[in-house]
């Protein structure tokens, strides 16, 4: 392919909302091209990367005993009327309808589609265990895309799938897939870490992410270097230190003018943010047999020093979504915004949940439910109960280590995989079983595994890029050798090379080999 008939245009500078080194990259360089808010189109030059890697995923996956399948992207609704999602998932998924007004989907991801699948093939023990995987194209209506490749619209990944007889089986699966997966990323150049995850709506006993660290990354890990233990910041767990016992003294209104956060009441009051309760208003979608999801008000109580983790929270109450709750909502059950407490709410249009360290707390300061006042001396189980008691506090930088007690240290990053244990949440909604060596009927039981393909492109680029722009490392590179008709000495040949550098070829590269090829005839 000669150069001038190549199909790409270079940028002296990016769009103004490309903030993260590899959208700006992506887009100067001639690979991409933005089409819509979260929605990009490949160029000749990008697509070349995004088919090395998908080459990679490809071998990584054949090599444990993967076959490739290729699912629908348009679903009908009564599969994931089946499994109990339809319902589950909110905004996020877009939905249609046909000619003959048929509820259809676009694929967000192929749990529902790949178990009906399984459940028309798979009979016996003797067909599993079984993975099979497809590298396609999904939409999901993100709220927010951000970062270019990071978080798009509509994007492409690859998800896998394990059908196995037992979770001993499942297990097994599970750690090959996790070694296939370290294997993919060593070879795309990167540096990613598995750490403990939320399953989120795809459910089951067990997930791992896969981080790439970059200061970009809107992942944050929580890690010990002392003992090892390693969680994204949605899930982390973090030894919480219980205050010595108190009296517990009488309850106090005190006049606490604009003190609405807790940093201005423990400035007003002189007092360490240790010795206040904070509350946080947020309205849960739950599951309900009747409507498939309601909402429901939820009111939580933690101390004044921490913050909430909205995913611990949702898993506390089994939310579907969770959002902040209005001004108008949370004066409905009896609250006031900024000056909120557990006293005297309308329990019966309200969810309390407390965090697990408020009842070794005593004679905090909370709220009074009117503006400028606030109560001292609140004492759990005095004063109020709650309906759950759970960690929902988030971890931070500098919190001891529910493992071994050291601090751990926050970083942030880039999720570029994951890997689920599924179990049988799909299999028994959906009826997809199989005979066992007595002849039994059985739940399969499964894993997910998936992996985005843009995302991982836009990693490696976070990873390797310099001042002068991309520096692939060879195995994603889109081409491997340079082909020039001059000597390095004259004047075209340097014409040439500034070409190339800017931005997506660095001739003096620090990876194993030149990593383009251009030839001129």
């Amino acid at each position: 392919m000669r150069l001038s008939k190549f199909f790409y245009q270079t940028l002296r500078e990016a769009q103004g909302d490309a903030e993260i080194p590899s959208h700006q990259l992506l887009l100067r360089a001639g690979l991409v091209r933005q089409v819509a808010s979260g929605i990009f189109a490949y160029l000749p030059l990008g697509l070349r990367v995004k088919r090395r890697i998908e080459e990679i995923v490809r071998e990584e996956m054949d090599a444990i005993g993967g076959q490739e399948v290729a699912l629908p992207v348009v679903q009908p609704a009564d599969l994931w009327k089946e499994s109990g999602r339809w319902q589950q998932i909110g905004s996020d998924m877009a939905r249609l309808k046909d000619r003959n007004g048929r509820e259809l989907c676009l694929a967000m991801t192929h749990e529902e589609v790949v178990t009906s699948l399984i459940r028309d093939v798979v009979r016996s023990y003797r067909q599993m265990p079984c993975l099979l995987y497809q590298i396609q194209t999904k939409f999901r209506d993100e709220p927010r895309p951000r970062g270019g490749l990071i978080r798009m619209r509509e994007f492409t990944m690859k998800d896998g799938y394990s059908f196995h007889v037992d979770a001993g089986d499942l297990d097994d699966g599970y750690e090959r897939v996790f070694q296939a997966y370290a294997n993919i990323f060593r070879r795309c150049g990167l540096d990613a870490v598995a750490v403990r995850s939320d399953p989120g709506m795809m459910g089951g006993s067990d997930a791992h992410e896969f981080i790439e660290p970059a200061p970009s990354g809107e992942d944050t890990i929580l890690s010990c270097e002392a003992c090892g233990y390693r969680a994204n910041r949605q899930v982390a767990r973090f030894g919480k230190d219980h205050p010595p016992a108190e009296e517990r003294l009488a309850l106090e209104d005190i006049h606490t003018p604009g003190t609405a956060t807790i940093e201005d009441l423990a400035r007003f009051l002189d007092m360490p943010a240790t010795k206040t309760a904070k509350a946080m208003f947020m309205v849960a979608t739950v599951a309900d047999e009747q409507d498939g999801a309601a909402d429901r008000f939820v009111f939580a109580v933690l101390r004044g020093d921490m913050e909430l983790s909205d995913t611990k929270l949702a898993n506390a109450v089994g939310a579907l979504q969770l959002r902040p709750a209005t001004p108008e909502e949370i004066r409905a059950v009896g609250a006031e915004p900024g000056f909120g407490s557990p006293l005297g709410i309308d329990r019966s249009r309200s969810l309390l949940v407390v965090d697990d360290l408020i009842p070794a707390c005593f004679n905090l300061v909370a709220g009074a439910n009117r503006i400028d006042y606030h109560v001292r001396n609140v004492n759990y189980g005095r004063d109020y109960e709650a309906d759950i008691v759970a960690d929902i506090a988030a971890a931070g930088d500098g919190d001891a280590c529910p493992a071994c007690g050291a601090g751990l240290r926050a970083d942030q990053g880039i999720e570029v995989g994951n890997i689920f244990k599924l179990g049988d949440k799909y299999s028994k909604t959906m009826n997809a079983g199989f005979l066992d060596p007595e002849n039994v009927s059985r739940p399969i039981v499964m894993g997910c595994y998936g992996i985005g393909i843009d995302r991982l492109m836009a990693s490696i680029v976070e990873r390797h890029h310099d001042g002068n722009g991309i520096c692939w490392p060879a195995d994603v590179a889109p081409f491997q050798v340079v082909v020039i008709d001059r000597p390095p000495e004259t004047p075209t040949y340097r014409t040439w090379r500034y070409r190339f550098t800017k931005p997506w070829f660095r001739r003096d590269s620090k990876c194993s080999s030149t990593i383009a090829t251009i030839v001129r005839a």
